[in-house]
């Protein structure tokens, strides 16, 4: 089935201005959603959901527009290394559980016991997330994967656009991604966090800002941007592991 038509629409959106006020950036978020929702049975529609607060973000947003629509079906998909924190799967699992969401939980097909965790990113990256992404995607039947991708966090991501046509590659099919906070900063995020009483992973307490595989994520330092945290070599290489069907 060709999937180029549902979503052109969102694809040439202009972005806000990154003054906008909060409420202008969250009625945008909303608009992509319930463009989402017209366009495409929510069967066919999961959110990218880490257990972090941006993909926390984008999974209340999708069950709020469910809502609106009179529609049931909420659906994660989460790619679990077996190198996250448990302090993150576990608020991830709690938080799916209350929204009663279906969740996939996509896997690597490697042994990690004897595996060379982070020794070459791209290889770790495609292995333990990229291929168990595409499999999920494959086998849930998603057509359309949302996000909480942000143009501020990264210089790859600043021209990137609501809806991105993603083309099949080795290790994951065709489908869209949608990706509906670009236009939100981190203190965005907070601010909607805490004026919704939101639920969050208690690692952002402990000085974490950005939340990773434990071998490649640490805590920022103070005056450091909000991703100095991650591993930068990996960093550096967002761009061809976008090309490998990354986020």
């Amino acid at each position: 089935m060709p999937l180029r038509i549902p979503l052109d629409a969102l694809v040439h959106f202009p972005p806000l201005p990154p003054d906008a006020a909060l409420a202008d950036k969250l009625a945008r978020s909303r608009v992509l959603l319930d463009a989402v929702l017209h366009r495409l049975d929510p069967a066919r529609v999961a959110v990218a959901y880490t257990g972090g607060k941006d993909s926390g973000i984008a999974l209340w947003l999708w069950n709020e527009a469910l809502a609106r629509g009179g529609r049931r079906g909420l659906r994660a998909i989460s790619v679990d290394t077996g190198l996250k924190f448990p302090q993150v799967t576990a608020f991830r699992d709690q938080v799916c559980a209350e929204l009663g969401a279906e969740l996939a939980l996509a896997r690597p097909a490697v042994d990690l016991s004897g595996y060379p965790v982070a020794q070459d990113k791209l290889s770790c990256c495609r292995d333990l997330k990229i291929e168990p992404l595409g499999r999920a995607i494959r086998e849930t039947g998603t057509l359309a994967l949302i996000t909480g991708l942000r143009r501020d966090e990264h210089p790859s991501r600043a021209g990137r656009p609501y809806a991105e046509f993603r083309p099949a590659t080795e290790h994951c099919p065709e489908h869209w991604q949608v990706n509906v906070i670009l236009d939100w900063s981190e203190m965005d995020v907070w601010a909607h966090v805490t004026g919704e009483c939101l639920p969050y992973c208690e690692l952002y307490h402990e000085g974490y800002r950005s939340l990773g595989c434990m071998p490649c994520t640490r805590k920022g330092g103070e005056g450091e941007d909000e991703r100095a945290g991650r591993d930068q070599d990996k960093e550096r290489q967002l761009e061809a592991l976008k090309a490998l069907g990354y986020f």
